[in-house]
């Protein structure tokens, strides 16, 4: 793994030379970026509505796939998973309800049409309430209050089929944001953790700072410290690992920590 990691900071310095820059993969579990993408190419529509940053997409895409890997995309958007596969030599099916381009495949992410076991990554970028317009589709599950169980009931379903297409032992990244509106807070990230739980087992979680959102202004800072709230100002990628078919050997690791003498 660390080999891969060291090629992949090889490959995107090399990139930089050539005036191609790429970001390097992540170390920690805080992730902010300036701009929605990289590079000279744009990776997705920054216009659409809750248009996921490219640099997460591309640092799962490197952690956990390597080239002519499948990666699945049930809730494509704007089409960013299609261009960050393209430039790094993997495979993408990616649906959307409402498809933003030709490439992307209509579909409700309810009911994925894929054979079990396909996938080598799957990433979703889920509406985390009815506070955004994404389409006028009957059907968008992004019409549906956060503050409804019926919410995360639909998005269940969603998480039940990514399951069923991924490989076992795959990684699963969903991206989700928590909900404040009207004095009242919405755990939606914590909500949505608990149903993964169900089907998956947790590699790791990254809050994702968040830019270019509309209260991103000098008027809601402004607001939020007048009348005593808070802006949200990151979102939760859950990673996530489905299961091996077949239990490994061993029982329960014991964590070794170093302990260092005071002076």
């Amino acid at each position: 793994f660390e080999e891969e990691v060291e090629a992949a900071e090889a490959a995107a310095e090399a990139e930089e030379k050539e005036g191609e820059k790429k970001p390097l993969v992540e170390a920690t579990t805080l992730w902010d970026y300036p701009t929605q993408s990289y590079g000279k190419r744009p990776k997705g529509n920054n216009k659409y509505p809750g248009v996921t940053p490219a640099f997460i997409i591309y640092n799962l895409v490197q952690r956990y796939t390597k080239p002519g890997d499948l990666v699945v995309d049930p809730m494509c958007g704007s089409g960013t998973t299609i261009d960050v596969c393209e430039e790094e030599g993997r495979k993408a099916v990616c649906f959307d309800i409402a498809p933003a381009r030709s490439d992307i495949i209509q579909n409700d992410a309810r009911e994925i049409p894929l054979e079990e076991e396909t996938a080598d990554l799957v990433f979703v970028d889920s509406p985390y309430s009815d506070n955004l317009k994404y389409n006028d589709h009957p059907a968008c599950i992004g019409k549906i209050s956060c503050e409804e169980e019926r919410f995360f009931d639909e998005l269940e379903k969603a998480m039940g089929e990514c399951c069923r297409i991924l490989k076992p032992g795959k990684v699963l990244g969903w991206l989700i944001g928590d909900q404040w509106v009207k004095k009242k807070f919405t755990p939606v990230g914590f909500l949505v953790y608990e149903r993964l739980c169900k089907y998956f087992e947790t590699v790791d979680i990254i809050c994702v700072v968040r830019r270019g959102q509309a209260s991103n202004t000098a008027v809601w800072y402004y607001r939020a410290r007048k009348f005593n709230f808070f802006l949200r100002g990151f979102k939760y990628l859950f990673i996530m690992r489905k299961p091996d078919a077949k239990p490994k050997k061993g029982g329960r690791r014991e964590a070794k920590w170093a302990h260092y003498k005071r002076k």
